[in-house]
């Protein structure tokens, strides 16, 4: 497995910037032309390398004023993030196509032809694929990818930061760009210019990385996703749990943020529309600039993954096994949360959340098991009852327990991997109907129990396991 690692400049000044954001800008020009010609259906038969000799034969290259490496890695990549753009889309018609038919020599006949990219002669594939493969275009003109073997590293020391020398604009004139690092980077690089700095994007082994080296538990956990703590396991306890206040804190700054940009963008509107077009362009240049905007949202990204990915490694030092909900699919809610919650949960981070342990159990070694997300965070535990939610607590309605609802939706989650009739592809619906039909079996078939006063459990879920135990026991 690779993993992905930064480099950023340090003390760059601002002739060398200036000669790596021309060209960053030139190569911007060359992937909105690879998007243009070859980014929809037109470009299923064209490879990068058939588009270089193409422009190399016609002379379109000679119109992109850059090195002739640099492009063709630029193509190379376009080309790269088209065909990922479409198996993407794929991805998704192949759950339409589970849904569309239950024939498997059917399925095996459209799964093929995605794979075969001869899905245009099939109307039905051809209309799905119309509906999820948008036409995509560029709007990137930031970046530089430089091929392994076109730049070079040095240190003047044996301990100090290393110097990396990439090709500029003309042949054999290399722009030197200072790093903060002392570990040089290796394979192929993307340089990303972002507000008078140069990110070096690389890629290494997660094998080499430290977290590699340290080994997993041995249980098997369930976790909850939320949005005031990154996980709550199915032991109770809660990681990550700065995460709520640093994602109100920061959606609350944007809106105030954003406020006082739209009366200083209707100002500069107002100015223009009456000939003051010199203080609009005041406005805009002082006070309708992005650059600390950009910064200040990186820092943020930055934060939020350092938390998320030290819960999740937290929660692999026990777990060898975690049994997690999959929140791909969109469930819509019909309750009225407000604005000022929706836009704060518009910023639920459960992507980096999913992206973390993808990476980190394949670091350490343990597993991840998706289960179906359906009313987990409703279900009683160690029942099928579908209790109440009133904020962070659950009420059981057959016997007035409560339980903390994130608590409640991990051991939900942990006993639903080893349930047979609730799979990772069942309709909630159907999820719904399975939950209410066993919760009506145990009132037919287990008499409540009026002498008992402990609630600190469910009474329900007690009667349940005594229930499993006797039935085991016979």
């Amino acid at each position: 497995m690779k993993v992905t690692r930064i480099a950023y400049s340090k003390n760059l000044n601002a002739g060398k910037y200036a000669q790596l954001a021309e060209q960053a800008r030139r190569l911007g020009a060359v992937r909105s032309l690879v998007w243009r010609l070859y980014g929809s259906v037109n470009g299923l038969a064209w490879s990068d390398r058939q588009i270089r000799d193409v422009w190399i034969a016609d002379g379109t290259a000679q119109t992109f004023g850059v090195l002739a490496n640099a492009w063709k890695e630029t193509v190379r990549d376009a080309a790269a993030d088209i065909t990922a753009n479409r198996e993407a889309a794929k991805a998704k018609v192949k759950r339409v196509i589970f849904r569309h038919t239950s024939d498997k020599q059917e399925q095996k006949r459209l799964f093929t032809a995605l794979k075969r990219e001869t899905w245009t002669t099939d109307p039905f594939l051809s209309r799905q694929m119309r509906r999820h493969w948008r036409r995509g275009r560029n709007r990137t003109t930031n970046q530089i990818v430089v091929r392994a073997d076109q730049y070079t590293t040095h240190s003047l020391a044996a301990d100090e930061d290393v110097w990396l020398a990439i090709p500029g604009l003309e042949r054999r004139q290399l722009v030197r760009i200072p790093l903060n690092t002392t570990a040089a980077p290796t394979g192929t690089l993307r340089l990303i210019l972002r507000g008078g700095k140069v990110e070096v994007h690389y890629a290494i082994d997660a094998a080499d990385m430290k977290s590699s080296k340290r080994p997993c538990g041995t249980r098997e956990i369930g976790i909850d996703k939320g949005y005031t703590e990154v996980v709550t396991d199915s032991d109770g306890q809660h990681h990550g749990n700065r995460l709520g206040e640093l994602l109100t804190a920061e959606s609350d700054h944007r809106k105030a943020k954003n406020t006082r940009r739209a009366k200083l963008r209707s100002v500069a509107e107002k100015a223009e529309q009456r000939g003051d077009l010199s203080k609009a362009k005041r406005i805009r240049d002082n006070n309708l600039g992005t650059i600390k905007r950009e910064r200040r949202s990186n820092a943020w990204q930055c934060r939020v993954r350092d938390i998320t990915f030290k819960a999740i490694h937290a929660v692999a030092d026990k777990a060898a096994v975690i049994v997690a909900e999959d929140l791909t699919k969109s469930f819509s809610s019909h309750k009225k949360l407000g604005k000022n919650t929706n836009r704060r949960l518009a910023a639920w981070t459960k992507g980096i959340t999913a992206k973390a342990l993808q990476a980190v159990s394949d670091r350490r070694g343990s597993a991840v098991r998706l289960v179906n997300a359906a009313y987990t965070s409703q279900v009683i535990p160690f029942t099928d009852i579908l209790g109440v939610r009133r904020g962070d607590r659950l009420h059981c309605t057959e016997c007035g327990a409560v339980w903390q609802a994130d608590h409640a939706g991990a051991i939900t989650i942990l006993h639903r991997a080893s349930d047979p009739d609730i799979t990772l592809f069942t309709a909630h619906t159907r999820v719904k109907q399975i939950l209410q039909e066993r919760a009506d079996r145990q009132r037919s078939r287990l008499p409540m129990d009026q002498d008992s006063s402990t609630r600190h459990l469910c009474q329900c879920g007690e009667r349940k396991i005594r229930t499993l135990k006797t039935t085991s026991n016979k």
